[in-house]
């Protein structure tokens, strides 16, 4: 019996990449019929990996060669989808190297949210694509919805820009605020506005869409696509590397570890603002003052943003004093810890963090609900405040610092909006706390046996399979 080969093509991007392999991991471990192959795009601006190995025999890493091109710093947007574009050909070959086993039987790609030109690869080898889809339920919704508000009612999306405009989105239960709209969406410019469009339209034409979310937390969203047009829908979540963290040493986990250990039980706030996120000095400050004036203890995630105009990974400040109010290392020793680099998922388990002020993306907010840890929200890049809205308006799961990156992007959130965030934050009668306790119990069970997600999995894998070309059929 010859295995079904899966293609698995992530965007760079440790939260991407990092998705993808669990995901490819859960399928594997499900059914021994799959073997797959994840094909790894660096992009050559960022400097953080993770560790691309895997316990199974079934799972291996091909990492494509680089290809040249000239970074457009006014369009990052439009350099991605160029720059993963430029991957086709390399992708092409290498999975005509792949085919050429006689082992293996060629099932299908699974594709990240922007690399859908890859579908033209699939479609060249005569095998069906599937996306998944490493956002939430309602953002892929949302995505679906204002590309056909787009195309075939002539919606201009810049009519919510700088708006107190409004707009009913079937896969949210309250009107969507413009100014928690993606900012890409207003990239005319800079091409975003119709890569984004031009990835939507290409959701349309995947056999199915597995989606990291799971029914209980989405089940609005979730029951929004009954019915449409759209590919069928997959809730697979909460898809997570539940031990380790992100990039770094583990003499430096070892250390902030062996901290939170001495702190009594959910007392901490931990501040982390994920691969991307980074503040300069001003913001800092007011960072500090805020955590001093709240009076709780506090692990604090710190980095230095990428330079102006360039599509890099933020840094570690060299010396983190002089970018702090002078004195508030010392005045904070007993309460506070300042670093760089943080192992997220194992923070966030340790029973002394009892909150956590996050730029929401879409992995955190999993990894923060998978371990019943309430959030104030303070998104940065991308989706990330539409789903900063989600959490606080639509569903109940978190307080809110900030909501709006766009509005006053050049001002700086003071100390006294970030007290009072906190306060809010860690308030033990908080009606947030009491709900992500629910859905951390909730979140565990779907993924064993029995579980929505688990059924929804396995739903997956017997559509994949009747899909499987009839010519490869007979040979699994």
């Amino acid at each position: 019996m010859k295995q079904t080969e899966l293609v698995f093509i992530p965007s760079p991007g440790i939260g991407h990449l990092a998705a993808t392999v669990e995901i490819a991991k859960l399928l594997t471990q499900r059914d021994p019929r799959f073997s797959i192959t994840i094909f790894i795009i660096k992009f050559p601006f960022w400097s953080d990996d993770i560790s691309m190995t895997s316990d199974s025999d079934s799972i291996r890493f091909v990492t494509l060669p680089p290809v040249e091109i000239s970074p457009r710093a006014t369009a990052p947007t439009f350099l991605m989808s160029e720059f993963l574009e430029a991957h086709i050909p390399l992708l092409r070959d290498a999975v005509q190297e792949l085919t050429r086993s006689n082992s293996v039987r060629l099932g299908g790609f699974v594709i990240d949210m922007f690399c859908t030109s890859m579908i033209d690869v699939a479609d060249e080898f005569e095998v069906p694509s599937y996306l998944f889809f490493s956002s939430s339920a309602a953002f892929l919704g949302f995505m679906f919805h204002l590309q056909f508000l787009h195309d075939y009612e002539g919606l201009d999306f810049n009519e919510f820009k700088d708006s107190d405009a409004e707009l009913e989105v079937p896969s949210y239960t309250n009107p969507v605020p413009g100014k928690v709209f993606p900012s890409v969406m207003f990239d005319k410019e800079g091409g975003g506005a119709e890569k984004f469009l031009y990835h939507t339209r290409r959701f349309r034409q995947v056999k199915g869409i597995m989606v990291n979310t799971l029914v209980e937390l989405e089940s609005h969203a979730i029951q929004s696509f009954s019915g449409s047009t759209i590919p069928p829908v997959y809730p697979v979540g909460p898809v997570l590397k539940t031990q380790g963290g992100s990039v770094g040493g583990q003499q430096d986990a070892s250390a902030v570890m062996s901290w939170l250990d001495d702190q009594p039980p959910s007392s901490v706030v931990f501040l982390c603002f994920g691969s991307m996120g980074g503040f300069g000095g001003d913001q800092v400050k007011e960072i500090a003052h805020g955590l001093e004036r709240s009076g709780h203890r506090f692990l604090w995630s710190l980095r230095q943003p990428s330079p102006k105009g360039k599509i890099e990974s933020p840094s570690n400040y060299a010396k983190v004093e002089e970018v702090l109010p002078e004195g508030f290392l010392h005045r904070t020793a007993r309460i506070g810890k300042v670093i760089g680099w943080a192992p997220q998922v194992a923070i966030l388990g340790h029973s002394a963090v009892g909150g956590f002020v996050s730029h929401c993306g879409w992995n955190s907010t999993l990894e923060s609900i998978y371990h019943g840890v309430p959030v104030a929200t303070w998104p940065m890049f991308a989706e990330q405040q539409i789903n900063a809205f989600q959490m606080v308006k639509d569903l109940g799961l978190a307080v809110e610092i900030k909501i709006d990156y766009n509005k006053d992007s050049s001002s700086v959130v003071s100390a006294q909006e970030i007290e009072i965030g906190l306060k809010n934050l860690m308030n033990i009668d908080n009606e947030v706390r009491k709900k992500r306790e629910e859905m951390k119990k909730i979140s565990r069970k779907v993924m064993i046996e029995g579980g929505s997600s688990h059924f929804s999995l396995g739903h997956f894998i017997e559509d994949m399979m009747a899909n499987i070309p009839c010519k490869q059929q007979s040979d699994i």
